[in-house]
């Protein structure tokens, strides 16, 4: 495979989509959303996209095929309610020019569809364990700021302090040529581990802004178990830098 190949697999209708990107990144935060909402609206996978700016292997499906990685774009067709696109996939570009290449690709794919509002999704990671649902915010058009404030999105001077790395933050940037306006949505999280609970603060986030009804139950259920985990972690590292100290109390003694 010498250049990225765009398979459609339908053509469908749709009023006034809005876009959302959620692709594999800090805490996977961004994929989890995507890939529930696609679950629980049922949407349809209208566009596969193969590149070979994708990582170097196959995944192995439940019966045992190996198959491409790849991103997918799904839409969901509401009756009454806004129409969405949902970019998702199992890596990002692992090249500077892949990640241009696929950001133009998925706007190609929203000026198809006239779309005029992206939603990108990802993670903040901090390097320390987090306790609670913080949503930061970034916006290609200062508009959009006091709207998505409303929704209790915070932003920060100077963060993310190193930019938005990726497909989320590019669309971000790339858009604005195009008159979409476009927001990234980031749940902050330590980045070490995939993060259900910061992804259910994403969601909860999204779904008010767009008016969504969608059972969170899986997410909250998965951010319980990682909330389980983590609380065993910060007791392993309590036990280590109590032992730590004892160690270093009784060096002093000796000495």
């Amino acid at each position: 495979m010498k250049e990225t190949i765009i398979k459609v697999i339908k053509k469908v209708k749709l009023e006034d989509p809005i876009l959302i990107e959620g692709l594999p990144g800090v805490g996977h935060v961004g994929k989890l959303v995507a890939e529930h909402i696609v679950e629980e609206l049922n949407a349809e996978k209208i566009i596969e996209i193969y590149s070979p700016h994708f990582p170097p292997q196959v995944l192995i499906n439940d019966d045992f095929i190996a198959e491409l990685v790849k991103n997918e774009v799904y839409a969901y067709k509401s009756d009454n309610k806004i129409d969405i696109l949902i970019v998702v996939g199992d890596h990002q570009s692992v090249t500077n020019e892949g990640h241009y290449e696929i950001s133009g690709i998925i706007l190609d794919i929203a000026q198809e569809y006239d779309v005029k509002r992206i939603y990108t999704l990802g993670g903040y990671g901090t390097g320390q364990l987090v306790e609670n649902g913080t949503v930061l915010g970034a916006v290609n058009n200062t508009d959009m700021i006091e709207e998505m404030k409303k929704y209790g999105i915070e932003f920060r001077d100077n963060e993310p302090a190193g930019g938005i790395v990726g497909v989320s933050g590019l669309i971000l940037g790339m858009s604005r040529f195009r008159d979409i306006d476009a927001a990234c949505l980031m749940g902050i999280t330590s980045g070490y581990l995939v993060d259900p609970k910061s992804a259910q603060a994403v969601l909860d986030v999204l779904c008010e802004i767009l008016d969504l009804e969608i059972d969170t139950q899986a997410l909250e259920d998965r951010a319980k178990e990682m909330e389980k985990i983590i609380a065993k972690i910060v007791e392993i590292e309590q036990m280590q830098m109590q032992h730590e100290i004892g160690a270093d109390e009784d060096l002093r003694y000796i000495g």
